[in-house]
Formats: structure tokens, C-alpha cells, sequence
């Protein structure tokens, strides 16, 4: 069994952080007084209303933008700017379409290995990364030729052979159907077990919140938004969702997450509940 790193140890840290925008309309003030660590090996949900930051949050970690004022730290650096030890997962697999599954994840494997590594291990390492996510009967197919859930199931194994640090999944599952989607999150609760990657993962599903996390990061309505609340799931791993379905502690943290969004912070905007 295995249980929550320390939310003491500060891998990922987010001090002070604003994000303002410069558009035509005018200033938008995207994100204020942002603060959160994230411990190594821990699974943290980013979750919220449409317009509350969660994806500026995810790319200021991943380096994609800039803050506007504060710091953001990994591994006790600066990130300044997008790197293999942060791989990042978009809802949209954004996988070449003239590139077989193998030759998407060689290149990304390539990128950060071919200065210290043979051919031949270039190409173990590929293979490992699309058997670690049940796509090694797929390697030669390209992606028009398979499943959205499969090209997600390539994404991630493509994120995966960098081994980085850090992985970063903006809403990774959803576009899917609500089956393949639950089978792809059993799926990544099995590969971070194995992995013990650092997981930062922005979600609107209430359910797929809980079932992942170690701690949801709940945010408050934009413009100006910030963490209202962050609520530890202190669930015993592996995890089950099908034993979780009565588990009083799963009920409480999904009763938690629901009261915030609606209650305390409601649009009158569904999320997936």
C-alpha cells in the first residue's frame, strides 16, 4: 500500500505568483497571489470553473508563459522557460500526423537523450515508454488509424520516455467518451504508480479529482483568481473505483470539492459531477 508523499518537501513551488494579459480589450488580470508547493512524487489536481486559470497556472509551471510578478521554482530552479524535466500533456495529443506512434515518441526520446545514448537504446527506450501505456501493438500505425483514447495513450508516452520530472496534464482525458476515459485513469493510476512521477493535472471532473489526487487545488472565479482551497485526499494507494464508489472518505472529499464549485463559487456552469 502505498501512501501520500510529504507535502513538506517543496519540488514544485509557486511563490507569489500573478499573471496579468495584455489584450486588445485592455489589462486582463488573470491570476493573483498565487502560492503552492508540490511534493516530489505527489498527484496534484488543478480544478475550477472556465476562466479561473487553471491552464495559465499548469503553463507558467510548464515555462510556456512568463509570470507578470512572483517566482516559480522546480527542484530549487528557476523555471524561465519550457524543458525536458517538465513534459506536459495537452487534451488535444498534438501527435504529427505523417509520424508512426514509435517515430512520435522517438523524436521526443531523441530530443533528450541522443547526446549520451545509442541508437539502439533510443529505440529500447521508445518501445518501453508505448509498452508501459499498452501501445506496443500500435507502434507502426499512424494516428489517423487509431482512437482518440489511443493517440491520448501515445501523448503520454511520449511525455513519459523524457522521464521528466515533472508531468503536466491539462485536461489530458476530456475529450473522451466517459469509458475510455475512466479506463485511461486507471490506466495512469497504475503508470504513476509505477513511475512515482510528480503530477500536476487540471481537470473539470469532480470525480476523476479525487479518484487521482493527493491534494485538489480548488480555484475562485476569475478574473483575479487564486486558490480558495486545497483539500488533502488522504485515499490509501493503489486505488480502486469501484471499492471507492461507498468509501465514506471518497463521498466526504467529492461532497468537499462539490460544495466549493457550486455553493461557494457557483456560475451555474455544469461540471462533470
Amino acid at each position: 500500500m502505498n501512501t501520500p508523499p510529504s507535502t513538506h518537501a517543496r519540488f514544485i513551488q509557486v511563490q507569489n505568483a500573478e499573471m496579468v494579459f495584455h489584450t486588445r480589450k485592455g489589462r486582463f488580470h488573470a491570476l493573483r497571489s498565487i502560492d503552492l508547493s508540490v511534493a516530489r512524487g505527489e498527484f496534484v489536481t488543478l480544478i475550477g470553473h472556465s476562466g479561473c486559470g487553471k491552464s495559465t497556472l499548469l503553463n507558467l509551471i510548464a515555462g510556456l508563459l512568463r509570470p507578470t510578478a512572483g517566482a516559480l521554482l522546480c527542484d530549487n530552479r528557476e523555471i524561465a522557460a519550457p524543458g525536458p524535466e517538465r513534459a506536459v500533456v495537452f487534451q488535444n495529443h498534438s501527435l504529427l500526423p505523417w509520424l508512426t506512434c514509435f517515430d512520435n515518441v522517438h523524436l521526443a526520446v531523441e530530443r533528450v537523450f541522443a547526446s549520451r545514448e545509442s541508437k539502439a537504446q533510443l529505440r529500447q527506450r521508445t518501445q518501453a515508454a508505448l509498452e508501459l501505456v499498452g501501445m506496443a501493438h500500435a507502434t507502426h500505425k499512424r494516428p489517423h488509424e487509431i482512437s482518440g483514447g489511443m493517440k491520448q495513450r501515445v501523448g503520454i508516452a511520449r511525455a513519459l520516455a523524457m522521464e521528466p520530472k515533472v508531468l503536466l496534464m491539462d485536461e489530458p482525458f476530456g475529450a473522451l467518451d466517459a469509458l475510455t476515459r475512466a479506463r485511461l485513469q486507471d490506466e495512469l493510476l497504475k503508470i504513476v504508480d509505477r513511475t512515482r512521477s510528480t503530477v500536476v493535472m487540471v481537470t473539470h471532473d469532480v470525480d476523476e479529482a479525487v479518484l487521482l489526487s493527493d491534494r485538489i487545488v480548488m480555484m475562485t472565479n476569475g478574473p483575479a483568481a487564486t486558490i480558495g482551497e486545497i483539500l488533502p485526499v488522504s485515499l490509501p494507494r493503489p486505488r480502486d473505483r469501484v471499492a471507492l464508489a461507498e468509501n465514506p472518505e471518497y463521498i466526504a472529499c467529492r461532497k468537499a470539492v462539490i460544495d466549493f464549485l457550486y455553493t461557494r463559487h457557483g456560475q451555474g456552469e455544469a461540471l462533470a459531477a
